[in-house]
This record gives structure tokens, C-alpha cells and sequence, in this order.
């Protein structure tokens, strides 16, 4: 694959352009919880666009699309247009219509993400990703939302969005996490040849269960910024790994 222009012209959408696309559009529409947000404006939790700039950035979101759009007919046909629309109409189901709004609809529309599967598997032209591991990647998706909820319910509350984490309590919300985070490893567990995952995921809901016992209702910027430092490292860390020996090829 390191060889092949799809993957590295997938691997370049997905980092930027895709990015761009997906969380530009989030930014528009979520200046006045942004603006009193003590994480954000930086690189590592997102930027907080000016005026001048959230007036522009439509334009350029789209003029990143163009030309992989182009690209991308070309190695994989019409077909990437039936993409295309469909990362469009995920975005604008939560951005434009509403649904990170909307309790339990802010986490279903999380499920979008397992888009980046089937793009992978069409510009490749590999077999689609196994159903489990699907599963796991949209159930994780929801579990990521949640957990940024949690990180900016203050902020939320106080520009008047009501997502699942506000509208159920931070306890609950805790709970939900441990919750998903159980099923994750269930998932794995049954259905991956590796037990690292399964493994990963179960010291995690131990984490966030004592959490939900002793930790605080809200989490202070340092541990934020820690743990998602962290987080990115084990991820590049473990991308090899993965990769190499295939920790979500189905039993």
C-alpha cells in the first residue's frame, strides 16, 4: 500500500481535507459556545475562526474538496460521487439541521465516521472492513462524542445546546461511557483474532468507572490537555502494530 497513489491520496483527504470539511463546518455553527471555551484555539482541541475568517471558510472547504473529488472518480469511478453525498449529508444532518442539538441524535449521527472504511475500501480496491469491526468503529465514534460532551458541558449549557451528556447528567453520562466502553470490549473480545483491543478497552471502562465514583463533574483543562496528549501518542504509537498484525481481522 505504501507504494500505491489511492492510499496516499486517500491518507492526504483523510488528514485535511476531510478534517477541514467535517470540523469547518462544526466551527460555524459553534461560535458562541467556542468563543467561552477555555480549550479551544489551539492545535490540538480546534481552532476558534474570526469573523473575517468563518466568512471565508465555506469557500475554502469546498475548494479542498474539488480536486480530490476529481481524483477520486478517477481511480475509483462515479461511484465516489454516492461518497461524496454521503459525507455532505452526515455533516449537514448534524451542522445545518441540527441534530448535535438533539439528545441521543448527537451520538447516532456519530456513526458517519465509519465512511472513512468504505472509502478506504473502494480507493484500494481491498474487501470492505468485517462487520464487527465496522460496529466497533461506530460504537466508538459515539463513545468519543460523549466523552467530548462530558469535556464541554459547561460551555454547552451556557450557549443552550441540549446533548445527551446535559440532558441525561454527568453521572449518567459517566455511566454510558463505562457502558459503551463494556460493549467495545465485548465486541472485540468475540470477534477479534487479537485480545489487545478487548484488553485496551476494559482498562479503560476501569478507568472511567472510577471516574464516575471519585472523579470530579468537571475536568479540569490540564487533564484534558494530558490526556488527549496521550491519547495521540499511543495511537501513532500503536499504528504500526495495527497495521502489521491485524488486531481487527475478524476470528
Amino acid at each position: 500500500m505504501f507504494g500505491s497513489l489511492p492510499f496516499w491520496a486517500g491518507a492526504i483527504y483523510v488528514c485535511f481535507p476531510l478534517g477541514l470539511l467535517t470540523y469547518g463546518w462544526n466551527d460555524l455553527g459553534d461560535t458562541e459556545s467556542d468563543s467561552i471555551n477555555p480549550r479551544k484555539d489551539n492545535w490540538l482541541f480546534g481552532a476558534l475562526p474570526d469573523a473575517k475568517l468563518r466568512q471565508r471558510l465555506p469557500w475554502i472547504m469546498i475548494a479542498s474538496q474539488i480536486p480530490f473529488v476529481l481524483i477520486f472518480i478517477w481511480i475509483s469511478g462515479p461511484k465516489m460521487l454516492l461518497w461524496f453525498a454521503a459525507v455532505i449529508l452526515v455533516n449537514a444532518c448534524y451542522n445545518t439541521l441540527g441534530f448535535k442539538r438533539y439528545p441521543v441524535l448527537d451520538l447516532l449521527n456519530q456513526v458517519g465516521y465509519v465512511l472513512i472504511f468504505v472509502l478506504a475500501s473502494w480507493l484500494c480496491a481491498v474487501p470492505q472492513l468485517n462487520g464487527p469491526a465496522m460496529l466497533f468503529g461506530a460504537i466508538f465514534a459515539m463513545q468519543s462524542h460523549l466523552f467530548g460532551q462530558l469535556m464541554d458541558i459547561d460551555e454547552d449549557k451556557k450557549a443552550g445546546r441540549n446533548s445527551t451528556a446535559i440532558a441525561i447528567g454527568v453521572i449518567p453520562a459517566k455511566l454510558l461511557l463505562v457502558t459503551i466502553m463494556v460493549a467495545l470490549a465485548l465486541v472485540a473480545y468475540h470477534n477479534f483474532q487479537e485480545p489487545v483491543v478487548a484488553i485496551f478497552m476494559s482498562l479503560g471502562a476501569v478507568f472511567f468507572f472510577l471516574d464516575m465514583c471519585f472523579g470530579p463533574k468537571r475536568y479540569p483543562v490540564w487533564f484534558i490537555t494530558s490526556f488527549f496528549i496521550g491519547w495521540n501518542v499511543v495511537v501513532i504509537a500503536s499504528m504500526d502494530f495495527v497495521w502489521r498484525y491485524g488486531f481487527f481481522l475478524s476470528n
